[in-house]
Parts: C-alpha cells; sequence; structure tokens
C-alpha cells in the first residue's frame, strides 16, 4: 500500500506539522541559549552566521544519516540530483538565512516575527502565481489573514518603528526565499527522495554559510559542553522539522501545510517563557487569542469547500 493516502489524512498531517512547528518555535529560545553559552554578541552577524552554518551542516549530516539507516542505503545524490539539491540549498538555507541573520541583527525580534509569518502568504503566492501548482481562492487568502492577524496580535507593542531594508527589508526577503524554497520542494519531490535533498541541501548551504562567516570574520571563541549540546539540538530540530515538513508538501498543497506555519511565533513566545522567562507585552489573555485565530486560520484554508461553491482567483 502505498504511504500517499496516510500522509495526505488531517488526523496524520495536523500532528506532524504541529511536531514541526513546536520544534522550529523552539529554536528561537534555543538560538539565544546557544549564542549565549558560546558567548555570541547580538550584534555580531558574521559569527552568527558561521554558528548557524555549522548548525546546517550538521543538520545535514544528521539527516542524511538517519535517513540512509532508515532506507537501509546510503543517500547519495545522483548526477541529475545535485543540481536540484543546490537550486534547493540556495533558496531554502543560504539566502533565507544569511538574508534572515543580517536582518534580524538590525531589526527586533517582534517585527522579525510578523514579518517572517507572512512567508505563509507568499508561499502560496509563489505557488499559484509563479509555480502554478495550486489555485489561488478567497477561502486561502481570507485565512491567511485571520492567521496573521493573531502573530501581529502577539507581537503588536513591538511592531512600531522605521524600516531599514538591510534589517526588516532582509527579513522579508528570507521570508521570500522560503516561499520559493517550500515551491522547488514540491516540484523536486515528485521525483526525488525528499529527505536525500533535504539532507544534502542543508549540507552544502551550511558548508557556504560557515565559510561566509569565517571569511567575513565571524569566530566561536568560547567552546564548552552546553554550547555543543545546544548546536546539535538545534542541529536536530533542522534535520527532522524540514524533512517531515517537506514530505508532507510532497503529498498535500503548498497552502494547507504552509499556513501551520503561523503556530512558529506562537510556539515561539510560549516558549521563550518557559525557557527563557521571557514575558511577552501580550499577555497570558491576547496571547490566548492570538493562538485562537492563528488556530482559526489554519481551519479556513483547510476547510474542503463545498463542490462548486469556491470561487477561485485566476494566476494567468
Amino acid at each position: 500500500m502505498s504511504d500517499k493516502p496516510v500522509l495526505t489524512k488531517k488526523i496524520v498531517v495536523i500532528p506532524l506539522t504541529m511536531l514541526c512547528c513546536l520544534l522550529w518555535g523552539s529554536a528561537f529560545p534555543c538560538i539565544k541559549l546557544g549564542c549565549g553559552y558560546s558567548k555570541i554578541a547580538s550584534d555580531d552577524a558574521c559569527t552568527q552566521i558561521l554558528y548557524a552554518g555549522l548548525r546546517f551542516t550538521l543538520a545535514g549530516i544528521l539527516a542524511l544519516l538517519i535517513g540512509s539507516v532508515i532506507e537501509r542505503r546510503l543517500l547519495i545524490p545522483k548526477k541529475e540530483t545535485f543540481p536540484k539539491a543546490a537550486n534547493l540549498s540556495l533558496f531554502q538555507t543560504i539566502l533565507q538565512y544569511t538574508f534572515f541573520y543580517i536582518g534580524l541583527s538590525r531589526s527586533t525580534g517582534m517585527k522579525s516575527s510578523v514579518i517572517t509569518a507572512s512567508n505563509v502568504f507568499l508561499s502560496i503566492i509563489v505557488a499559484a502565481l509563479v509555480f502554478r501548482t495550486e489555485k489561488l481562492t478567497f477561502r486561502k487568502i481570507a485565512g491567511c489573514l485571520i492567521g496573521f492577524s493573531g502573530v501581529v496580535l502577539i507581537n503588536l507593542s513591538g511592531i512600531g518603528g522605521g524600516f531599514r531594508f538591510t534589517g526588516e527589508g532582509f527579513v522579508f526577503l528570507s521570508a521570500l526565499s522560503y516561499a520559493f524554497s517550500a515551491a522547488l520542494i514540491k516540484r523536486y519531490s515528485r521525483t526525488e527522495d525528499t529527505v536525500l535533498l533535504s539532507g544534502w541541501q542543508f549540507v552544502l548551504g551550511g558548508i557556504f554559510m560557515t565559510s561566509l562567516g569565517f571569511v567575513s570574520g565571524g569566530r566561536i571563541s568560547v567552546i564548552n559542553t552546553k554550547g555543543v549540546m545546544m548546536l546539535i539540538y538545534l542541529a536536530f530540530v533542522s534535520a527532522a522539522a524540514f524533512s517531515i515538513w517537506g514530505i508532507l508538501l510532497k503529498h498535500n498543497p503548498v497552502s494547507m501545510i504552509s499556513v501551520f506555519g503561523f503556530m512558529n511565533p506562537v510556539f515561539g513566545v510560549i516558549l521563550s517563557y518557559l525557557l527563557l522567562s521571557e514575558r511577552s507585552d501580550a499577555g497570558p489573555y491576547r496571547v490566548a487569542v492570538a493562538l485562537i485565530l492563528v488556530a482559526a486560520g489554519i481551519i479556513t484554508v483547510n476547510l474542503s469547500p463545498k463542490r462548486g461553491s469556491s470561487v477561485k482567483i485566476k494566476s494567468e
């Protein structure tokens, strides 16, 4: 029996997507903890890129090792597969996270969270208008607006201020890079092993970012057990979450999976409070309302429209 029907059932899809969002949400406070253990300054973008490069290189190695054990074969890309992994790496790792780390160092965490959440909109728009893999409907747009309002609500007090291209602009370019990577995963996974693609794109992107950070002057001067263990955990987050996410994108519409990304900043706020004792200005009630809005947005996008009642927006 094919695994495709199983991976399209919401009873399977929802727990897996929520697990990915929980892992990614934990990355927000854990990156801060990891940088703290390794004494990396918040304004030292070069060392942050170096740290991210090490994380993603290790993530790729972990994904390939685990995938090789599960499939009982070495996940080595074929000649025609390697360019796809390199292309995916450009958008999913190199551009997305280089823009993100540099932009984050020049913007606030709250503004970056809201801008990053726009990758849900962008993923659906890119899939519909650029790659033509699905239709853009009013229901999807409405669901995105509802979910995005929850993200804005939870960060409302911190999204004011000005705009810098190398700050907020770079964070937006990071979100746009993710949108293209989601569409590329959907396209490439039709003929390629998703875990193989995910692992090799991390290795290629991680090596590039490590080299970029080092050449730019980044250095990790403090190495200790806590710092190493946190780096390994962050690598596991990337390896596990992106591999699972990629498999789900292979078998489901981009809009159905990407909309769950609105949960990332919600989990990030909750876990930052639990792990870092950071108190959000939103307060527990606003967080609860934000969670309800995000859930409502996810439900709206994933509602099965009545036959003949959906209104499509042409992408031609």
